[in-house]
């Protein structure tokens, strides 16, 4: 297993890693909407955060060299269900290999966000823990 980590990217704020590689995955941890350079959450609304947060999922993939083209699934998780149209047309933009995916409403996320997604990646065979 190899632990992943980018500074263009929010550190991790407990005890695990922004990723790891295992047997030709990559496993993200959740991303909420952290803004790396301020070191909090600044987008006021679902949709805001989310862009962050895929801006933060893209800068992981990079650093285990990867790409959105390789995602596999992803999870969804959104404090209110009535943003998901709109977040939905964003995801596509990202998510343009259509992964397998699981949304779901929660009652709270940390920090006070108000959207959490996270991604299972493939790896390129060389990019591969052997």
């Amino acid at each position: 297993m190899k632990t992943i980590h980018t500074s263009h990217a929010p550190a991790a704020i407990g005890p695990y890693s922004q990723a790891v590689s295992v047997n030709g995955f990559l496993f993200l941890s959740g991303q909420i909407g952290i803004d790396p350079a301020v070191g909090k959450i600044t987008g006021k609304t679902a949709l805001e955060q989310a862009e962050q947060i895929f801006r933060n999922i893209g800068a992981i993939l990079d650093a285990a060299g990867t790409g959105y083209g390789h995602v596999v699934k992803t999870t969804v998780f959104l404090l209110d269900m009535t943003v998901f149209p709109e977040i939905n047309q964003l995801y596509a933009r990202y998510f343009t290999s259509l992964p397998a995916r699981s949304c779901v409403a929660v009652s709270a996320l940390p920090a006070g966000a108000q959207i959490e997604v996270e991604v299972i990646a493939g790896l390129p065979a060389e990019k591969e823990d052997k």
